[in-house]
């Protein structure tokens, strides 16, 4: 789901401030079609002390996105079981780079001791009776 780039004059993405008049116009849905999307759980708008529903930049580009795969002839748990998915598919992207940030930093700490190491003599082992051991020596390249 992309969207119009962040203009710093306006309220942040996910800033709950646009009323469901506003957000109506915004999607150009009705307000009782916001108001079943929300119940729907499609979308999931901020809340006044009063109850009354605030939408996010993200909350109308999140509409948007429901209203072009409706109109693409999906069907409402269709469309639910797309953004579960969507939504699921970011997570585990977000993961993943995490993961690979991670690994990154173990190889390269693992290759800074090792290139450390690699002057060095190896310690002395002394095998128990019954034991035997053996020692690999890294050859000079």
């Amino acid at each position: 789901m992309a969207g119009a780039p962040f203009d710093p004059g306006q309220p942040a993405p996910e800033a709950a401030v646009y009323v469901i008049s506003v957000a109506a116009e915004l999607t150009g849905l009705h307000p009782q079609t916001l108001r079943s999307y929300d119940r729907l759980g499609l979308v999931s708008p901020g809340r006044t002390g009063g109850g009354g529903r605030r939408y996010s930049w993200r909350d109308i580009e999140l509409l948007r996105e429901v209203t072009r795969l409706t109109a693409a002839g999906i069907g409402l748990e269709g469309v639910r079981r797309i953004l579960q998915l969507e939504h699921q598919t970011d997570a585990l992207r977000h993961r993943v780079a995490e993961l690979e940030s991670e690994l990154l930093a173990a190889h390269q700490a693992l290759r800074a001791t090792l290139d450390e190491r690699a002057g060095r003599n190896l310690p002395a082992v002394r095998p128990s009776p019954g034991q035997s051991v053996t020692v690999w020596r890294r050859t000079p390249r």
